[in-house]
């Protein structure tokens, strides 16, 4: 399922979405991988099969072997990263944040690809999972990497539609079995 089929399987009450869907991987400003990799990271971070199978094809044409990998590890890492980090800052004892984590997190210091593209992978992952830490933590490494707020923004609003359009998608699926 391509783009636009995805977006012709959106139902009339999510005439937003499609039109969003258009414009934030369509015309989109962000350079080639940045944008496809974002996709990819944030279409396996919605878990929604529908959406991972439509966008998943387009993603590997417009990326390199090295980006696609990380784009899925920046996805695979952010789904550990995220409870922990998130249960941690929600847990009121302060304590928590004070202990070793003791997880794995070399492909962050080592992606295969620039830091800032898995930087912005991570942060929109973040944004889908909702974990507030590792959203600033992500966003101050690039802002001081001389990322703006545009570009920062562009990949949370392609997070934000990528996760609606699975959601939505899902739902009608699960309406009409």
């Amino acid at each position: 399922m391509a783009l636009d089929d995805l977006k012709s399987a959106l139902p009339d009450c999510a005439k937003d979405l499609k039109l969003n869907l258009g414009s934030v991987i369509g015309n989109s400003e962000l350079p080639k991988q940045q944008l496809w990799g974002t996709v990819l990271a944030c279409a396996i971070a919605s878990r929604s099969g529908i959406v991972l199978r439509a966008l998943e094809p387009e993603a590997k044409e417009n990326l390199s072997d090295e980006a696609y990998a990380a784009a899925k590890s920046a996805a695979a890492i952010m789904a550990m990263n995220n409870v922990f980090y998130r249960t941690r800052h929600l847990l009121s004892d302060p304590e928590y944040g004070t202990l070793r984590a003791g997880l794995r997190m070399n492909v962050i210091g080592n992606p295969g690809v620039e830091k800032t593209d898995f930087e912005l992978w991570s942060l929109a992952v973040s944004a889908i999972n909702g974990c507030g830490q590792c959203l600033d933590s992500h966003e101050q490494v690039l802002r001081k990497a001389g990322v703006d707020r545009e570009t920062i923004q562009e990949a949370f609003k392609i997070a934000a539609v990528v996760q609606a359009v699975g959601t939505t998608l899902d739902a009608e699926a699960e309406l009409s079995a």
